[in-house]
C-alpha cells in the first residue's frame, strides 16, 4: 500500500514550501518509498480529523498515522532499515543537534528574508490567518519583518559557517553520500527557493555547491520542485 502525505501547498498545489515537508520527502526518496503527496493549507482541517493535531508534514503509512518531520524520520529508520538515513545511534545522536540547529536558528533567521514573500503564493483564503499570526509572533507587520534584507545578507551567511566547514572537508554533511543530517538543512533551504526569488546564497558558496549537489540527488527531487 502506498504511504501516503500530507504536504503545505501554495495557491498552486504543486507549489510545495514547507521545510519540515522537504525533510520528509528528501527522506522518503532516501528510503526509495512510493508516497502519494497529498496538498494541505493553512486553514485546512483535514489532518486535524484524523490526527489529533493540525500541522504537517503527517504520514499514514498502512494505517499508522505519525507527524512532525523528526518523529516521521525516526519511525522510517525503524521501519525501513536500509538505506539508512542515520547510520545508527550515534548518527541518529548528530543528526538531532542538526535538527535543533536548524529549528531554533535557521528556520528563524531565513524567516526574516521571506516571510512577506510567502503571503505572495499561499492560497487567498490563507491570507489574512498567515498575516494575523506571523505578524503577532514577530511583533511587525510583514513588510517591516522583511525589511533591509539585503542588507542583512552577509550576517545570515555568516550564520552557515559551520555548514560550509563541514563541506570543506567532504562531499555532505553524511560523508560521502547524504544524510538526514543533509535533508534536514537542505530540506529547509527549499523553503526560500520555493517562495522567493531573493537569493539567499552566493554561486561560490560551497554551502550552494552542496545544495546543487542535494537538489539533484534522488532523480532531481529537488531540482524539480516549482519554484515562484
Amino acid at each position: 500500500m502506498t504511504m501516503t502525505m500530507y504536504d503545505l501547498a501554495g495557491a498552486d498545489p504543486a507549489l510545495r514550501f514547507s521545510p519540515y515537508c522537504w525533510r520528509t520527502r528528501f527522506a522518503l526518496a532516501h528510503k526509495g518509498l512510493p508516497v502519494e503527496t497529498i496538498p494541505w493549507r493553512f486553514t485546512d482541517t483535514a489532518v486535524l480529523a484524523f490526527s489529533g493535531q493540525g500541522r504537517v508534514p503527517t504520514i499514514v503509512d498502512e494505517g499508522k498515522v505519525v507527524h512532525d518531520s523528526w518523529a516521521i524520520a525516526e519511525y522510517l529508520e525503524d521501519r525501513h532499515a536500509m538505506p539508512a538515513l542515520f547510520g545508527g545511534p550515534l548518527g541518529r545522536a548528530h543528526a538531532r543537534f542538526v535538527n535543533a540547529w536548524a529549528d531554533s536558528v535557521l528556520v528563524g533567521a531565513i524567516a526574516r528574508f521571506i516571510v512577506r514573500d510567502i503571503l505572495d503564493v499561499i492560497d487567498s483564503k490563507d491570507r489574512d490567518y498567515f498575516r494575523t499570526s506571523r505578524e503577532a509572533r514577530f511583533g511587525a507587520t510583514l513588510e517591516q519583518v522583511q525589511a533591509g534584507r539585503e542588507e542583512r545578507l552577509p550576517a545570515f551567511r555568516d550564520l552557515l559557517a559551520p555548514v560550509r566547514l563541514t563541506l570543506r572537508n567532504q562531499a555532505f554533511l553524511g560523508g560521502t553520500l547524504p544524510s538526514y543530517a543533509d535533508h534536514i538543512v537542505a530540506g529547509t533551504l527549499m523553503w526560500p527557493r520555493c517562495v522567493s526569488r531573493f537569493p539567499l546564497l552566493a554561486d561560490d558558496d560551497p554551502v550552494a555547491v552542496w545544495f546543487g549537489r542535494m537538489l539533484d540527488q534522488y532523480g532531481g527531487l529537488g531540482r524539480a520542485a516549482k519554484t515562484p
